[in-house]
């Protein structure tokens, strides 16, 4: 049992952080610096920062962009906005700052967000791996889609879906011959597989921390839930990796629940066995 000074150590601690989430909430819009934040709750800059962290699970500065964002987004989604009246009313300088937010967190630009995709140019192509036929599309950033299919035509459909309004090629591009060799057994140059990705705050954590389980390894949901700091979200984080564009890259695959089960897979469980027992394999080669 925790004692009375423990709890009430707790208690203190999370009304701090309650306030100061208030604090950021209300005053996003001056972008108030860690110094402003940590003097809202009395606390040093360096305690402030350990502190939100730990019971926010992201940064003070992140939690503020992810804030600021959102609001962002409701101000781009009126159709007579523009990107100086965006970046002003959210207390960014210049567009540019604006901009750079926009990329950090949700993986495109403010005017491709505003646009629903209508100014990125994606090239897609279809391929073979060991694993069955694959759709794959990319940006001049990265790879924003690449899913097992049967049927080719409701493939696209899926990756046009979110990008409604991008302009689309069917072309195979440096960027995907990059991404397609580590079917070959080529994981010597996986600095070079850049990936171009959108989704909500918490997807991107998810998607980041299952980029970090090892080929051969294997992780389970509520391991993931605890590298994104919400070590309760078991629920959403399966959600999130269901929500995973990018089949293999991102390996949702390597994810099974914690009896030891294979757990689903959005592209089926055969699947999923039959990549896990190649990448194991390859592993002790």
């Amino acid at each position: 049992m925790k004692s009375d000074s423990v709890i009430s150590q707790n208690e203190i601690n999370y009304n701090r952080i309650a306030k100061a989430i208030e604090f950021i909430s209300d005053n996003f819009k001056k972008q108030p610096s860690l110094k402003e934040m940590a003097e809202s709750v009395h606390l040093s800059q360096f305690h402030f920062q350990r502190l939100f962290t730990q019971w926010a699970g992201v940064s003070p500065k992140k939690f503020m962009q992810y804030i600021s964002v959102a609001h962002a987004k409701k101000i781009l989604n009126q159709k007579q906005s523009t990107l100086f009246d965006t970046a002003h009313d959210i207390g960014l300088s210049s567009t540019s700052r604006l901009h750079d937010l926009f990329i950090n967190i949700e993986g495109m630009t403010p005017a491709e967000y505003k646009n629903g995709g209508q100014t990125l140019t994606i090239n897609y192509s279809y391929a073979n791996c060991p694993f069955g036929n694959i759709v794959i599309a990319s940006t001049a950033r990265g790879i924003c889609a690449m899913e097992f299919y049967q049927d080719q035509d409701r493939a696209l459909d899926n990756v046009r879906s979110s990008f409604p309004k991008a302009t689309f090629h069917q072309v195979i591009d440096g960027v995907q011959k990059d991404a397609l060799s580590i079917f070959r057994n080529d994981w010597n140059h996986l600095d070079k597989i850049k990936l171009h990705l959108h989704g909500t705050a918490f997807q991107l954590k998810v998607w980041e921390a299952l980029l970090k389980v090892p080929k051969g390894g294997l992780s389970t949901y509520g391991a993931i839930a605890r590298e994104t700091g919400n070590p309760r979200a078991s629920r959403a984080v399966g959600t999130a990796i269901g929500n995973n564009p990018v089949a293999f890259l991102i390996p949702c695959h390597r994810v099974i629940r914690s009896s030891g089960e294979i757990g689903g897979y959005m592209w089926g469980t055969t699947r999923k066995m039959a990549i896990l027992g190649w990448e194991a394999s390859s592993v002790n080669t």
